[in-house]
């Protein structure tokens, strides 16, 4: 396969390493995008790819939260320019969107346009979805949402006025329940965890990364025996989990203490942490390049 200047800035984005050294590891497999970021681990020329693709889409995500705070929405809805992001006519329409989504069971994004509008039930989302388009000036897009209903207590943590939202449900009704669980939500937002616990990381993915950590460590120490290369791996391994896994991670807040060391303090037990949902506006959308003079040039000409 031929290696494109697209892919050589792809693979570059996405792990920080030099512009030739991404080119020469595409040209070494064949153009395969996630085997070249595994290779460039083992030579230790890349930092750990922790997200699926750069940040780049603008927009929003907004959450509802039930009054009983047993039930939570986010919902996240692109824009093309930050400019729109900020207009408040978008901003209560994210928001709408989102307590539609809290007041319903909804499978998917087609579902939930289809679904009658709140203000006006001869409407559907979609229609003022449509509306929203021509009145604004700009393709808008609902990418996704999520839905979390527990017997326990769902919060959320906001970020940048909707750049990032968490919910996070914990199992518990104590008087601390809300404020542990935002608190985690804030952790989430901002150290961007895979997993609850070590415990949810399967076998397969450990050995993977124990696979890289190897290679990498026998390229940094090429003369030292496999069993010292091992124990090095294993300290490596379990620090590299660390940083995934959000229990086992400090907590951010006070860095004395992991995070389930903070949630067991308040609510007895750091069991009570049963699921997450984080959205980061734009995560993984690579956003269309333009000249802005020269855009403003054609239109001109137009």
């Amino acid at each position: 396969m031929a290696v494109t200047a697209g892919m050589v800035k792809e693979l570059r984005e996405r792990t920080g390493a030099g512009m030739m050294d991404c080119k020469k590891v595409l040209q070494e497999v064949d153009g395969d995008l996630d085997r070249a970021i595994e290779v460039l681990r083992e030579k230790g020329l890349a930092k750990a790819a922790k997200k699926a693709g750069r940040i780049a889409a603008e927009g929003l995500v907004k959450e509802a939260i039930s009054a009983d705070g047993k039930s939570a929405a986010i919902v996240e809805i692109n824009s093309e320019t930050d400019f729109v992001a900020k207009n408040d006519q978008f901003v209560t329409f994210v928001n709408q969107v989102a307590q539609i989504v809290l007041d319903n069971e909804v499978a998917d994004v087609d579902a939930l346009k289809a679904l009658p509008w709140v203000e006006d039930a001869s409407k559907t989302v979609g229609d003022v979805l449509t509306e929203k388009i021509a009145l604004i000036g700009e393709n808008l897009t609902i990418r996704r949402f999520a839905r979390v209903s527990s017997t326990g207590t769902v919060a959320a943590y906001t970020h940048g006025g909707g750049k990032i939202v968490v919910l996070v449900e914990v199992d518990s009704t104590d008087a601390k329940a809300a404020e542990v669980a935002r608190n985690v939500a804030m952790q989430i937002a901002a150290v961007n965890p895979e997993y609850i616990s070590m415990n949810e990381v399967s076998e397969d993915k450990k050995a993977k990364e124990r696979e890289i950590l190897m290679v990498q460590a026998k390229n940094e120490n090429p003369d030292k025996p496999d069993n010292i290369i091992e124990k090095m791996i294993v300290g490596r391994l379990n620090k590299q989990l660390k940083e995934i896994c959000l229990l086992e991670q400090e907590y951010v807040k006070d860095p004395d203490f992991t995070v389930a060391k903070y949630v067991k303090n308040e609510l007895g037990s750091e069991d009570v942490v049963k699921s997450f949902v984080r959205f980061e506006t734009g995560e993984g959308i690579e956003k269309k390049e333009e000249n802005f003079a020269e855009e403003v040039a054609k239109q001109i000409q137009g």
